[in-house]
C-alpha cells in the first residue's frame, strides 16, 4: 500500500487548503473520510469472506477424512463380524456331528455330556407384589392391607366434636 508519513500527509493538506479552500475544506475532508471509511469496511467485509470460504474448505476436508475413518472402522468390524459368525458356525457344525449339544464343565466344552433337562423357573407372585417399595404404594394410593367396605366407610367418615349436638 500507498505509505505516508507526516510529512507527506502536511503537504497533501496544506496543497488542499490552497485548492480547494477554506470553505469547502471541511466538507470535502467529511467526504473523503466516509468514502475512506466504506472502503476499509468493503475491504474487512471481503477479508472475512475470503476466511470464511477457507474454513468451510478445511471443514470439507476434515468431514471427509472423519467419514473415510468411520468407514474404514465399519469395513473393520464388519470384517471381525462376519469372520466370527463363520467361526461359530464351523464350532457348531463340528459339534452338531457328534449328536448333542455341547456342554460347558469347567474346564472347557465336553462335547459328548448329556445336557440336564429343562426345568421352568417357579414364579412368586409375593416377590414379585414387594418389589415394589412400601413408601411409593403409599404415596400412589396403592391399598396395602385389605379392607371390609364398612371398615372402609368407617375410617374415611369425619370425626364428630364432642361438644355439639346434632
Amino acid at each position: 500500500m500507498l505509505d505516508f508519513g507526516f510529512d507527506k500527509m502536511a503537504l497533501i493538506g496544506a496543497v488542499a487548503l490552497i485548492v480547494i479552500g477554506p470553505e469547502k475544506l471541511p466538507r470535502v475532508a467529511r467526504t473523503v473520510g466516509t468514502l475512506l471509511g466504506k472502503a476499509q469496511r468493503y475491504v474487512a467485509d471481503v477479508k472475512a469472506e475470503v476466511n470464511r470460504s477457507i474454513e468451510l474448505e478445511e471443514l470439507q476436508k476434515m468431514r471427509s477424512q472423519f467419514e473415510t475413518a468411520a468407514r474404514d472402522v465399519h469395513d473393520t468390524v464388519q470384517k471381525e463380524f462376519n469372520e466370527t459368525r463363520a467361526a461359530i458356525a464351523n464350532d457348531i457344525s463340528t459339534f452338531g456331528d457328534a449328536g448333542s449339544p455341547p456342554v460347558m464343565t469347567s474346564h472347557g466344552l465336553a462335547p459328548h455330556a448329556a445336557a440336564p433337562a429343562y426345568k421352568a423357573p417357579k414364579k412368586n407372585w409375593r416377590v414379585k407384589r414387594a418389589a415394589v417399595p412400601a413408601w411409593y404404594k403409599q404415596r400412589n394410593g396403592v391399598r396395602v392391607h385389605a379392607q371390609s367396605g364398612a371398615a372402609r366407610v368407617a375410617r374415611f367418615r369425619p370425626r364428630r366434636s364432642s361438644g355439639s349436638a346434632i
